[in-house]
């Protein structure tokens, strides 16, 4: 992971398992704050979002602080970008001041793997277009190992804009690296087929309830009408068909656990039953957010 974190897909199992019993040691014990650490004392990180983001921005710059990183916030509306700069003349600018790492999250499917081949600063994917999201499935990842304590045999479904979710084909990639069997339920219109074909143990199908029916883990995705350029679905609609309800949850596993990455849209995606219920992980995965960051930051910089 010298070049940086581009996706989930080209790392190995161990890597990740490396990077998941990492984050673990970040996790706070219960009743207690986040440590900080002197990991990444003199290294300076750039965030570099040329998308809207609250929780990925927020936590990589909290986890690189917490190593005792110098962190340095750049969006796109404050940047030269918006003066008509190119984005490989941005990245060579901030290559020039030498940062250590660059975490960066783009609307172009491959921008960071892009970049990459031409800068030798390491860069972190904080999520590229429709492509993957490495940092989201990781996190993704401790949630479920802090309620199940594994990932093997497990079956996870993952509901929604199937699509245009980097959250799924990142969790994809991760889960299928451990066996779990994947079961991707949406609209036909938001379920490509092909997208089954990208990892062994993956399964399609729209019909909600065949899809949660047993699964220890519930996953859904947030609708992204901003990626659709087709006539989107109205909410209610979307709801009746696809909306994560109490009566939905209880055909699962006793013990289900309910994920998403948020930013959550009640009454579209999820009920507020189920999103405030104890079987909901949601805060919990961000809260796992800055641990697996630390994490990630500490592989890719510390030397």
């Amino acid at each position: 992971m010298r070049r940086g974190l581009l996706d989930i897909e080209s790392l190995t199992r161990a890597e990740i398992d490396g990077i998941l019993t990492r984050s673990k040691d970040f996790q706070p014990a219960p009743g207690q704050t986040f440590k900080r650490f002197e990991t990444l004392r003199g290294r300076t990180v750039v965030n570099l979002f040329f998308e809207s983001s609250t929780r990925t921005r927020t936590s990589f710059e909290i986890a690189a602080k917490r190593l005792g990183a110098d962190v340095l916030a750049i969006t796109a509306a404050g940047s030269s970008v918006s003066k008509g700069e190119s984005l490989v003349d941005t990245l060579n600018t901030l290559g020039a001041m030498r940062p250590d790492a660059i975490v960066m999250r783009h609307a172009a499917s491959g921008a960071p793997h892009f970049l990459s081949r031409y800068l030798p600063i390491p860069i972190v994917n904080a999520g590229d277009g429709t492509h993957e999201h490495p940092t989201q499935a990781l996190l993704d990842a401790r949630t479920i190992l802090d309620r199940r304590g594994t990932l093997e045999g497990l079956r996870v479904a993952i509901i929604g804009d199937i699509a245009h979710s980097r959250v799924a084909r990142s969790n994809i990639f991760l889960l299928s690296k451990f066996g779990v069997q994947v079961v991707l339920c949406g609209p036909a219109s938001l379920l490509p087929r092909e997208i089954g074909q990208i990892a062994p143990g993956v399964t399609l199908t729209t019909n909600m309830e065949t899809a949660i029916r047993d699964v220890d883990v519930i996953m859904m995705l947030r609708v992204q009408l901003e990626r659709q350029h087709e006539a989107a679905f109205p909410a209610s609609e979307y709801f009746q068909f696809y909306g994560l309800r109490p009566e939905h949850v209880e055909l699962a596993k006793p013990d289900v656990v309910v994920m998403h990455p948020g930013p959550i849209n009640r009454g579209r995606e999820i009920s507020s039953e189920v999103a405030d219920s104890q079987r909901s992980a949601i805060l919990n995965q961000v809260e796992n957010g800055i641990a697996v960051r630390m994490a990630v930051l500490e592989k890719v910089l510390a030397a």
